[in-house]
């Protein structure tokens, strides 16, 4: 087990068999909050549980993730930290999976991508994948499409993800792909579309296409069944405010069309269609007003 003041082990000895590592750090894109909520989904299916925390101070600038402060008639009952874990569960299938959660460090990001595959390697980590999803113009009437990251070209032969081309500042998970991959273990972020209307707003279709993207990269299969139960339930929400406005529908046919046209497997992705987005924003803020009225 790997010896670093900047981890704090919950356990003496993890004891694993060829784990898969799910990293999920908030504070990079993550549109709808679709990689938290498919990230959330493997914890739970797995009956994850914490077996290490990264040490706050070293990581964590606490004035810009100030602690929570839990005040009760003048009683300073708790504080609640910011704090990256590591998790550990098993597949009803039995599977080991590793998850990496909680916020992107705010410093030392070097120390620890270091750290990081120091531990995949002394456990035996297979494979990372790294959860997020990002606003595009699609349609919600279609499936989530998703692009892949990796440093490695046998990884990306591997899947049949879209592929895209652009300059984008790094998040934390792009540096563990590289770090992981120098120690030759296969690394790849998972990237879900999301409708640009609804990419403010919680999408379960993302996160479905996410778990969807899990499997076909690792073998890992985790139930989506309550998040496709959202799924449906929204469908018909979205589907019904669309309805209301003709040009609402004349942008949705339009995405339909593009969406379609370039379903392929494995094609590139640059700079995405090109389409008039103020409809879309017009949209969004009355699916929005349309919840709230329902809730």
């Amino acid at each position: 087990m790997i010896d670093d003041p900047a981890v704090n082990w919950l356990i003496d000895e993890p004891m694993l068999h060829e784990p898969v590592l799910v990293v999920m750090l908030t504070g990079w894109i993550d549109a709808a909050g679709a990689g938290a909520a498919a990230a959330e989904a493997v914890s739970d299916g797995c009956n994850a549980a914490p077996i290490a925390r990264f040490d706050d101070d070293t990581f964590i600038d606490f004035r810009a993730r100030r602690p929570t402060l839990e005040l009760r008639d003048g009683l300073n009952t708790d504080l609640s930290w910011s704090t990256i874990e590591l998790r550990s569960g098993r597949t009803p299938d039995g599977r080991d999976v590793l998850m990496l959660l909680g916020p992107e460090p705010d410093m030392a990001w070097n120390r620890f991508g270091k750290v990081v595959a120091d531990i995949a390697v002394d456990v035996g980590v297979t494979t990372m994948v790294g959860f997020g999803a990002y606003p595009f113009a699609a349609p919600h009437t279609r499936p989530s499409r998703l692009s892949v990251s990796s440093p490695s070209t046998d990884v990306l032969a591997s899947v049949t993800f879209a592929r895209s081309s652009v300059d984008v500042p790094a998040g934390m998970a792009a540096v563990l792909e590289h770090a992981l991959h120098a120690r030759k273990v296969p690394a790849l972020g998972i990237w879900a579309q999301v409708p640009h209307y609804v990419s403010t707003m919680a999408y379960p279709a993302a996160s479905v296409a996410l778990l969807e993207g899990l499997r076909e990269a690792t073998g890992v299969s985790i139930s989506s069944e309550e998040l496709e139960r959202e799924v449906s339930g929204l469908r018909r929400r979205l589907d019904d405010t669309v309805a209301e406005n003709s040009e609402h529908q004349s942008m949705l046919h339009q995405l339909e069309e593009l969406y379609d046209a370039s379903d392929e497997p494995g094609e590139s992705i640059d700079d995405g269609p090109s389409l008039e987005m103020r409809s879309g924003d017009d949209l969004a803020a009355e699916i929005q007003q349309f919840l709230r009225d329902q809730d």
